[in-house]
């Protein structure tokens, strides 16, 4: 049983022991719910309107904006359990992979794979000699990395002048607030970047922007309302492991996903960019 008080604490303090723990307790709610082992919200449409198809779609959409097809390498920071590694290597048979997570036991769950290997390190001191990769992805993880601007700066010394970073992340608007967040203040159990910093950041390091796409409204909304719809199938898979009470958070939470996305409180972007 998941005991709150130790949620809220690594929920306010967010070092990478605490981000450690919160995925280990909590991504078998995301599993139990999905029926599959990938940890983002998904891309969702009104062709693909279930958890699974909208995880594949953004791992395959991101997969495009990273021109992994004329990639010989990439590495993977945040790689979660491996699966959109996974995906990639099926879909681009010629693609060196390097997954780089600092939850080590995250690194075992897919075992051995062709054309991937598992680095346990740091976001903020990759283990790569410099100018040596084609590609640094971050695909909904980048919102852990503390501080921010050291990965960025380290993706720069690592990347070849031809490379690119491309990154997938939750950020909050100029029009949010620490109040406007609500419940979603104690349980969006990451960093609260903003997009404004976020560019900053990039932009300081010596990056340009190539592209950069808002989907929060193919992400959030749609996510929330199959929830909803089919909340009763989700509870009882998730009461599988978890209590009751982990469960209603979770509902209330999505739903206030829902309420800020529609209120340009938080977005979710796809950043492109190369030196």
């Amino acid at each position: 049983m998941i005991n709150p008080l130790d949620v809220f604490l690594w929920t306010i303090r967010r070092n990478e022991k605490d981000v450690i723990n919160l995925y280990n307790a909590l991504s078998p709610v995301m599993q139990l719910a999905t029926g599959g082992s990938m940890l983002n919200f998904g891309m969702w449409s009104k062709e693909i309107n279930e958890p699974l198809s909208a995880q594949n779609n953004l791992c395959s959409y991101f997969g495009i904006l990273s021109e992994l097809s004329a990639a010989k390498n990439a590495v993977d920071v945040g790689s979660g359990l491996s699966s959109p590694a996974v995906f990639w290597t099926k879909q681009y048979p010629e693609l060196n992979l390097y997954c780089v997570n600092i939850n080590y036991g995250q690194l075992l769950y897919s075992g051995i794979q062709k054309n991937i290997d598992f680095l346990n390190s740091s976001s903020t001191r990759l283990p790569f000699t410099s100018n040596s990769v084609d590609r640094v992805i971050a695909l909904e993880s980048a919102q852990h990395f503390r501080p921010l601007e050291n990965f960025i700066s380290e993706s720069k010394r690592i990347l070849k002048k031809s490379g690119l970073l491309i990154m997938a992340i939750p950020v909050t608007t100029n029009t949010s607030s620490f109040a406007k967040l609500g419940i979603l203040k104690f349980t969006w159990s990451s960093e609260h970047y903003s997009l404004d910093r976020v560019r900053k950041v990039i932009l300081s390091n010596g990056f340009q922007i190539l592209d950069e796409q808002l989907i929060g409204n193919s992400v959030y909304e749609p996510l929330a309302n199959y929830y909803h719809k089919n909340r009763e199938l989700l509870r009882e898979s998730i009461l599988q492991k978890y209590s009751p009470y982990v469960e209603s958070i979770l509902y209330k939470s999505i739903l206030k996903m829902k309420e800020a996305s529609q209120k340009k409180i938080i977005d979710y972007v796809l950043l492109k960019c190369s030196l």
